[in-house]
């Protein structure tokens, strides 16, 4: 299935871990790594993370996000959700620092820190770049280094260790200068809007009934490409002449006539894992968008 990186696909491209059978919990309860930023050297495509990261980014590259882009010429700060797609594209064969990799699990059994979803590095719409002065940049290297260090100890309670370690960056953080300087694109309608159409194209196929669909309305897009919707219906509209609604809908459509005419999954399975609360809403949904009754379809190849 197309979909968000998952830790173990992050495992799977970084060197060392490869070929190597992955616990997705190395800490006790969910998962947190931390690694020095020397194999970031190659370009990061532009994607969604199912995870959390954070990285002390030393060398010079560009961070792209759906509508803006931002030039890294000396050290900063990234804070990435599994909401907001990006791509790293380095510009200096030097790239140094330090990045963890974390999950909602891991941080959730905090009492110090806040759901990430509200933390100010890490909500939606919020500043994701942060440049610190020499001084922010020398405590920051020290945390990376204490928790380096704290992963390969034995200690029992070197979990609790790892989170403070995050709630200091966090705060250290804050302390230093949020990026300003944002470049646009000269065709950010077009790219908005392709990045839409992927986006979408990555909730499909439907493999599995235990979990719906995460995006399903426009706001939803929005929000995972951190756009303001109006932007993104008026980039879509402009781009393709349908709106953004249409081409969900028509794409839920299609998933659900190939779920019909290809799986045993009963109607209310079908309609859960394509996002519906009530099977009774997705029967009229279909209804509208192809002219009958799920059960219609179905009878028809029989």
């Amino acid at each position: 299935m197309n979909s968000a990186e998952s830790v173990t696909d992050f495992y799977k491209r970084h060197p060392g871990y490869a070929n190597l059978d992955l616990p997705l919990n190395n800490t006790g309860i969910g998962h947190f790594n931390v690694f020095s930023r020397e194999s970031c050297t190659l370009v990061s495509p532009y994607n969604r993370r199912d995870f959390y990261k954070t990285s002390l980014i030393i060398g010079r590259g560009k961070l792209y996000y759906a509508d803006k882009w931002i030039q890294i010429d000396r050290p900063a700060m990234l804070f990435a959700n599994p909401v907001v797609p990006y791509a790293w594209e380095p510009e200096s064969a030097a790239q140094s620092g330090w990045y963890c990799v974390f999950t909602e699990e891991f941080i959730q059994h905090s009492e110090r820190i806040e759901s990430l979803k509200d933390s100010p590095l890490f909500k939606i719409g919020s500043n994701p770049i942060y440049f610190p002065n020499a001084e922010q940049l020398d405590e920051i290297s020290t945390i990376f280094k204490k928790m380096m260090s704290e992963m390969n100890s034995d200690y029992a309670h070197k979990d609790d260790i790892l989170r403070s370690y995050l709630h200091l960056l966090i705060h250290e953080t804050m302390k230093s200068i949020p990026a300003q300087e944002f470049g646009s694109y000269t065709n950010a309608s077009i790219r908005v809007s392709s990045l839409f159409l992927e986006l979408l194209e990555r909730q499909f196929p439907v493999n599995t009934v235990h979990k719906g669909l995460q995006l399903k309305s426009p706001g939803d897009y929005a929000h995972a490409l951190s756009v303001h919707i109006n932007h993104l219906n008026r980039s879509v509209k402009e781009t393709t002449g349908k709106t953004t609604s249409a081409h969900i809908a028509g794409r839920i459509a299609q998933e659900a006539r190939t779920l019909l005419l290809h799986t045993n999954w009963n109607i209310s399975d079908i309609a859960y894992s394509l996002g519906f609360e009530y099977p009774s809403y997705f029967t009229n949904f279909f209804r509208k968008h192809t002219g009958m009754s799920p059960n219609q379809l179905r009878a028809t190849t029989v």
